[in-house]
């Protein structure tokens, strides 16, 4: 090379420094002309002009100094420049050509004013051949440094995303709570990946779907927002906050196609999504994601995210790894929706199911609570139930099926009616387990049931207010606590002692082949029988020790009402809520007065039919009742007949007086009466059709020691 060449292309540097910024404006005109994708990055350009002049001055530098290309580093600005194209997801490729678009156009400039300064083209050719050579130097150095923070941009990027999509899979979906889920989603896309996140689902799938606006387009309601700026606050459309988005905006086409859109917004446009009625606008927004929910082919909302400036805008990148937050996080929203409905569906069925007010009985005061799962696990099969009985008696009921939700629920249901049933023929109480287990055993060959055999436990007791009895019996059931006044020995209120009955309980219903057993024991007047499912005590881990000094603490104030001592249980023992359903009866005792009851012997003798009728006529007259006497004495006089001819002694007529009068005769027999309709000329058989008649209810109960045939009839108005 000429030695005057050097000497040229400092002067040349010196000559076209005073148009540096100039010369850098065209370059940048350059590129956006040949790369229009890099112009839609409005916020860059004061930046890449900055980056120009930087690139033109450090070459200028070069050439003027004579400097060593290997040892000049990149400018800062341009460094810069590359980290925001990473971060904006524009290609190395794309960067890199801009890089040498820019370069070329340089060398351009410098070699026109090169013609401009020399018109020795021996002298310029030479230059020419430096010139270039320096160029694609400068260049390569320049690109590699610029690469490399620009692949180390993107590899951060990356492994902030990885960590994103794996936080997303953590912390999305913990719940089977809809808000709760629609909640997650936004704190996840707001934790360094949006500055806003908005999150609107369907009425529909908040099982709202009365809740519409005027018009036909389905009604949406505002979630969940992350976070909640001065300047943002949570949108509320409406007084009862469900809206729609207008017809044709973005929204609007997003729900209807399902497709996600990214797009970048000028500093002057006002998208159309700013056009809903009743939701505030997210200001400065740059660029936004609008991903709709969808999961098993449902859309079930809308998500939006936002990047406010001066935040670099969403590239595609960002949208695939949005599109992957907000398709797990449909899933787990529709799994939430659904869970809900079934819950919501077997809850309804169960608690429809279940005894919606207290019966009118005179045996016991009794209160109860049903409290459905508060966990995932769904609502279960519990059941109680107060079934009053002939003889002024009365049955308490509790049972748990095994198994959660409307399966369960419906199961209930039917063996609640089955207690019923057999509760209403008067059976023992080991008898109607007994028949209760052959029920479970064929609803489970009946369902042939996939995910385990139908199983059920139940406690079943008979409380009697005349002899204070009262009979139990369970079939794998917690034993019901016992609360009784015990004697003081001053003026003093009564301390309360709480005992679990010694009683065996039997196997869970379902599993057939085994015996049940009835105990019997004595109940003072006022005292509590507390029967529960094992929900009450499952969560808190109690032993039967422990349990009882919490229900002695519970029961201690004997002269609290059933209510109030369901309430102080509930809230001892489950402070925080159950953690498996739970079904609480609590029934205080009482006796019936001596006055109300009358009772006579009677031998096998059908003269005595008339002594049955002076006995009641008699006790009717002191009771007041002389009104039911004709009806009664009847009643009394076919039943005390056919005792004595089809029974065996001993035969004894009894009158209860409670909120009906009811007539019992018993006999040592096993005999069943059955009423039928007598022919014309038949002498016989219309004893219990006159009973009947007379009689609001009548029916048969057995016992160890034979039968009692009993008839109920209601009260005048007006009398006792």
């Amino acid at each position: 090379m000429r030695p005057d060449a050097e000497v040229f292309l400092c002067r040349l540097a010196r000559e076209f420094r005073p148009r540096v910024e100039q010369s850098a404006d065209e370059l940048l005109q350059v590129v956006r002309g040949e790369l229009p994708a890099l112009s839609e990055h409005e916020d860059l350009a004061a930046l890449a002009l900055e980056e120009g002049v930087s690139h033109v001055s450090t070459f200028l530098d070069v050439l003027e100094g004579r400097l060593d290309v290997a040892e000049v580093e990149a400018p800062e600005v341009a460094l810069e420049v590359g980290l925001q194209l990473a971060r904006r997801g524009v290609s190395i490729s794309d960067s890199l050509r801009a890089y040498r678009l820019g370069h070329l156009s340089l060398l351009q400039q410098l070699q026109e004013e090169a013609a401009r300064l020399s018109d020795d083209w021996e002298l310029i050719s030479a230059a020419t051949v430096k010139l270039v050579s320096t160029a694609f130097e400068y260049v390569d150095r320049a690109s590699e440094q610029i690469a490399a923070v620009y692949q180390k941009e993107r590899d951060l990027l990356l492994r902030r995303r990885l960590i994103l999509a794996n936080e997303a899979g953590k912390r999305i979906g913990t719940t089977l709570d809809t808000a709760r889920t629609a909640e997650e989603l936004a704190e996840v896309g707001t934790d360094g990946f949006a500055d806003v996140v908005t999150v609107d689902l369907f009425c529909s799938v908040l099982h709202e779907e009365s809740r519409r606006p005027a018009q036909d387009a389905p009604g949406l309601r505002r979630i969940a927002q992350q976070p909640v700026l001065d300047d943002f606050p949570v949108s509320v459309a409406g007084a009862d906050g469900v809206f729609t988005y207008p017809t044709g905006s973005e929204q609007a086409r997003a729900l209807a196609t399902g497709q996600a859109l990214l797009r970048h917004m000028p500093a002057t446009d006002v998208p159309e999504w700013q056009e809903a009625p009743g939701l505030t606008p997210v200001p400065d927004v740059g660029s936004l994601l609008l991903l709709p929910l969808r999961a098993r082919g449902t859309t079930l909302g809308l998500t939006q995210f936002f990047r406010r400036r001066p935040t670099p805008p969403f590239d595609e990148d960002d949208l695939l790894l949005a599109q992957e937050i907000a398709d797990r996080a449909a899933v787990f929203i529709d799994n939430a929706r659904r869970y809900t409905h079934e819950r919501d569906t077997a809850l309804t069925l169960q608690r429809s199911l279940l005894p919606r007010g207290t019966v009118r009985q005179s045996a016991v005061e009794a209160a109860s609570r049903y409290l459905p799962s508060g966990t995932h696990t769904g609502v279960g099969g519990d059941w109680y139930d107060v079934i009053p009985l002939s003889g002024a008696r009365v049955a308490l009921v509790v049972g748990d099926v095994v198994g959660h939700g409307i399966h369960a629920a419906a199961t209930m249901g039917r063996l609640r009616t089955a207690v019923r049933a057999f509760a209403d023929i008067d059976l023992m109480p080991d008898e109607l387990l007994t028949h209760l287990d052959d029920v479970v055993i064929r609803l489970g060959r009946e369902e042939e049931r996939q995910d385990g055999e139908t199983s059920a436990t139940c406690l079943y007791a008979v409380y009697d207010p005349v002899s204070r009895l009262c009979s139990l019996a369970g079939a794998g059931h917690p034993l019901p606590a016992v609360a009784q006044p015990s004697s003081t020995g001053g003026d003093g209120p009564a301390s309360w002692s709480v005992d679990f009955p010694d009683v065996a309980v039997g196997p869970p219903l379902g599993l057939g082949g085994f015996p049940f057993e009835t105990a019997q024991f004595e109940l003072a007047e006022g005292s509590l029988l507390v029967l529960f499912t094992d929900g009450l005590v499952a969560r808190s881990g109690h032993d039967v020790d422990s349990l009882s000094a919490v229900l002695r603490d519970g029961l201690g104030h004997g002269s609290d009402s059933p209510e109030e001592v369901c309430d102080r249980l509930l809230a001892a023992l489950l402070p925080t809520g159950p953690a498996d359903d739970v079904a609480l009866l609590v029934a205080r005792t009482r006796a019936l007065d001596r006055d109300h009851v009358a009772a006579l012997d009677l031998p096998s003798d059908p003269a005595a039919v008339s002594r049955a009728r002076r006995f009641t006529s008699d006790r009717l007259a002191a009771w007041g009742l002389e009104e039911l006497s004709f009806s009664t004495e009847l009643v009394v006089s076919e039943l005390v007949t056919n005792a004595i001819r089809y029974g065996r002694s001993p035969v004894q007529l009894r009158l209860i007086l409670q909120d009906t009068l009811t007539c019992e005769v018993s006999d040592a027999s096993s005999t069943a009466p059955h009423m039928r309709r007598a022919r014309t000329f038949d002498e016989g058989g219309r004893g219990l059709l006159l009973v009947a008649q007379f009689a609001g209810r009548w029916g048969a109960r057995y016992h160890r020691e034979g039968k009692v045939i009993w008839a109920e009839q209601t009260l005048p108005s007006g009398s006792r």
